[in-house]
């Protein structure tokens, strides 16, 4: 069984977090659809979806991605590189608790989960300024013993490491070669966004579906011409606060109780 951990959108959204985006106004009633759909589309592809409670205090809370990185073994609580969203922590532990074992990013680390792209035993980890080598240090110790290999990986132009690049498949990434240099990534094949759409290299992929955003067409033709079933999600007002479809959600397989 898939599961997918969200969370409902904070009505404090409008003072979120921003890096390289001019503010604007979010209208909550569109966000709040769009997220809603973004969930039946989770149900609808096989996922048990968890859904936590909005934090009102909390304005990036509906990103839980950037809270935890959930690997097969063990799940990793992040130490947020802004510090308005470390009290997002709590309740993602509280969620993950019944399905992994935790480990945490400890002080002086900081470590956005949306940084963090994981392809089979490969973790790479994009430093930001959100996410910096202390983290990477300790993430390696943290998964030493579990045979992943943990890369730092420098980003440019972008929030976090996803914005880049994400995964299509187990071999194959879809990415914005001006924001990341792809021989940090060797071994993979490569899909390019369209030049008119940088922002669309941030996808989901549920079992053989690739979710992109509706807003960036012309990227979803190229992943469905190199053969991969696609489907088009809206995320345009949760966008305006750099959030992304990975962004939303904690994709993982649930723990197998008979092993």
């Amino acid at each position: 069984m898939r599961i997918a951990v969200t969370r409902g959108i904070s009505p404090a959204i409008g003072h979120c977090q921003l890096t390289h985006l001019e503010r604007e106004p979010i209208d909550d009633e569109v966000a709040r659809a769009q997220h809603g759909t973004y969930e039946r589309v989770l149900r609808d592809l096989g996922c048990q979806v968890e859904h936590l409670a909005e934090e009102p205090d909390l304005p990036d809370s509906v990103f839980v991605e950037d809270i935890a990185v959930v690997l097969d073994e063990v799940a990793i609580i992040t130490r947020p590189g802004a510090e308005s969203r470390r009290g997002e922590r709590s309740s993602i532990r509280r969620a993950l608790e019944p399905h992994r074992r935790l480990e945490h990013i400890r002080a002086p680390g900081i470590l956005d989960g949306g940084d963090v792209l994981v392809v089979q035993k490969d973790i790479y980890v994009g430093l930001s300024t959100r996410s910096d080598d202390e983290a990477v240090r300790q993430l390696k110790l943290l998964v030493a013993d579990l045979g992943y290999t943990v890369t730092g990986v420098e980003v440019r132009g972008c929030l976090h490491l996803k914005s880049a690049v994400t995964a299509v498949s187990e071999d194959t990434l879809l990415i914005n070669p001006d924001w990341i240099d792809a021989t940090y990534l060797p071994g993979h094949a490569f899909i390019q966004v369209d030049p008119a759409e940088p922002s669309a290299a941030n996808v989901v992929r549920v079992g053989d579906t690739v979710l992109f955003a509706a807003d960036f067409p012309r990227t979803g033709e190229r992943i469905s011409a190199a053969g991969f079933r696609t489907l088009p999600v809206d995320a345009s007002e949760l966008a305006k606060a750099e959030g992304a479809l990975t962004c939303c959600s904690l994709i993982f397989e649930a723990p197998d109780r008979n092993a």
